[in-house]
């Protein structure tokens, strides 16, 4: 059975992102259905996946990081409106027997992902 996770890392300050908000929500006819919410622990990861077993569906997903609010919490000053405030990561997943491990990798100017195991 699979399984989705995620962490944070702060590429600003070389470190895990602990404390970084985070939502998931699934797309499917034109509906968002908010399934979990999560914060990061100390290794920039959750404490356990956001999504396992059945509950993990063939489909379209989004994770709503709330990256602005961690950096200012830091206090990294960044001029209004953030530049990065909310990272929305929309995935695909197709075959839900499989894990997909779906990170974040930020700084207040850019973020990228990339498909993990």
């Amino acid at each position: 059975m699979g399984k989705l996770s995620t962490h944070v890392l702060d590429t600003m300050h070389g470190t895990p992102a602990q404390g970084v908000r985070i939502n998931l929500f699934r797309l499917e006819d034109g509906r968002r259905e908010h399934l979990a919410e999560a914060v990061t622990n100390s290794d920039g990861r959750c404490d356990q996946p956001l999504l396992q077993g059945s509950a993990l569906r063939q489909g379209v997903y989004e994770l709503v990081f709330r990256i602005g609010d961690y950096f200012a919490d830091k206090g990294v000053h960044a001029p209004e409106p953030r530049f990065v405030d909310e990272v929305v990561l929309r995935f695909g997943v197709a075959n839900p027997a499989e894990n997909y491990h779906v990170p974040l990798v930020a700084t207040p100017w850019t973020w990228s992902t990339y498909r993990g195991s």
